[in-house]
């Protein structure tokens, strides 16, 4: 994956520091708006094509699950969590100003992890970060797992279920924060809250996403 010269620099050019519309203790470098931080993205790779800078942006679920866990702290405290396709890195930070004694965030995008790393010193805790695709390794040592917006691509979803499940399955912990994205599965979810979830209009169908939280069960 082709990565910017200086990303550090690169973010803090092109974001803004605000406070989470729905987890207010916790403040992010953060995109006014999708469309032109991606073109400056690909301008200043050279490579048309890019993903989105998902990075750059508080999503529903991510947003819902950072509540929850600075809500109910018991979740996390004394624990080694895990950040899976952690993007701005929202939920580990969460899981540490929550009690956890370790957070490791992993994402398969290098400007994630960059991000990640601005905003947990934005916010005063540490991360342990890791580019990489973990979905065909090991279950990470970690006693709870978080995801949140990874079903909106079928191919990803399927890849990404299965890895959970495989966690579930090895006695992990599993929690999924989702907006109803269209690929979320229907089965082995536990509904432990919901919220109305402030975000973006252009990057959504609305202003307010009704987003839940769920633990994965086994069978």
């Amino acid at each position: 994956m082709p990565t910017i010269k200086d990303p550090i620099a690169f973010i803090r050019r092109e974001t803004k520091i605000k406070a989470v519309p729905h987890a207010e203790e916790i403040r992010l470098h953060l995109a006014d708006e999708a469309i032109g931080l991606w073109q400056k993205t690909e301008e200043e790779l050279g490579d048309l094509g890019l993903d989105p800078p998902f990075w750059a942006f508080a999503w529903a679920g991510g947003q819902g699950l950072a509540r929850y866990i600075l809500d109910t702290p018991e979740l996390v405290a004394g624990k080694h969590v895990l950040d899976f396709a952690c993007g701005s890195g929202l939920v580990g930070i969460a899981a540490m100003k929550a009690g956890a004694v370790g957070c490791h965030a992993v994402d398969v995008d290098p400007m994630a992890l960059a991000a990640a790393r601005l905003n947990a010193d934005l916010n005063g805790v540490s991360l342990s970060l890791e580019t990489a695709d973990i979905t065909d390794g090991l279950p990470p040592d970690a006693g709870i797992v978080f995801c949140g917006d990874v079903f909106y691509d079928k191919a990803m979803a399927e890849r990404v279920l299965s890895f959970l499940y495989r966690l579930v399955d090895a006695g992990k912990e599993v929690i999924v924060g989702d907006p109803g994205r269209s690929y979320l599965p229907t089965a082995r979810l536990t509904e432990l809250a919901e919220y109305r979830v402030p975000v973006i209009r252009a990057l959504e169908d609305n202003e307010i996403k009704h987003t839940r939280i769920f633990r994965l069960t086994k069978k």
